[in-house]
């Protein structure tokens, strides 16, 4: 089918199209949405068209699928939407002692971090605050990996230590 040929059928096909998407959305808004996106994908695929193929069953199929995929994607919004505004009142809802708990701890951490040697800090601060691999921080500082692994080691178990004794207090 040329492109002129589709023009000629065009408006004929927008309207059906339209009032399919009124009948699945019931308003109108959506429906020109629909009509549209339809009419933008045939325009699209019309030269592939073969002269005998029944377009009007054609632009049918593809405003149903129009709607069904406009459907699913503002649903998906919704939902979207939705877990964020759950995930908002969540943390809303965090109670002040949940907020005290959450900054005794972190206080609890940093000082049993501030414990350790100013290499171990260091080595242990690239690892858990900054995320980098031992590969990473044995590049990094020239330090073999070996050697990186095992301050580490030493590192956490001093820091474990710690906070053991702080929370047995």
């Amino acid at each position: 089918m040329t492109r002129s040929e589709f023009e000629q059928m065009a408006v004929q096909l927008r309207t059906e199209v339209l009032n399919i998407g009124t009948a699945f959305f019931g308003n109108h808004e959506d429906a020109e949405d629909a009509a549209q996106e339809t009419m933008i994908q045939l325009w699209g695929y019309c030269e592939h068209i073969d002269s005998g193929r029944n377009v009007r069953a054609l632009a049918i199929r593809v405003a149903k699928n129009c709607c069904v995929s406009m459907h699913r994607r503002r649903q998906t919004e919704t939902r979207d939407i939705t877990q964020l505004s759950n995930l908002k009142s969540q943390i809303q809802e965090v109670s002040p002692q949940e907020h005290l708990e959450a900054t005794d701890a972190q206080r609890m951490i940093e000082q049993a971090i501030a414990l350790l040697k100013p290499r171990e800090r260091q080595l242990f601060e690239m690892r858990q605050l900054e995320g980098l691999s031992n590969d990473d921080i044995s590049r990094e500082t020239g330090i073999p990996k070996a050697s990186v692994t095992a301050m580490l080691s030493t590192a956490r178990k001093k820091v474990f230590e710690e906070l053991t004794k702080r929370m047995k207090q």
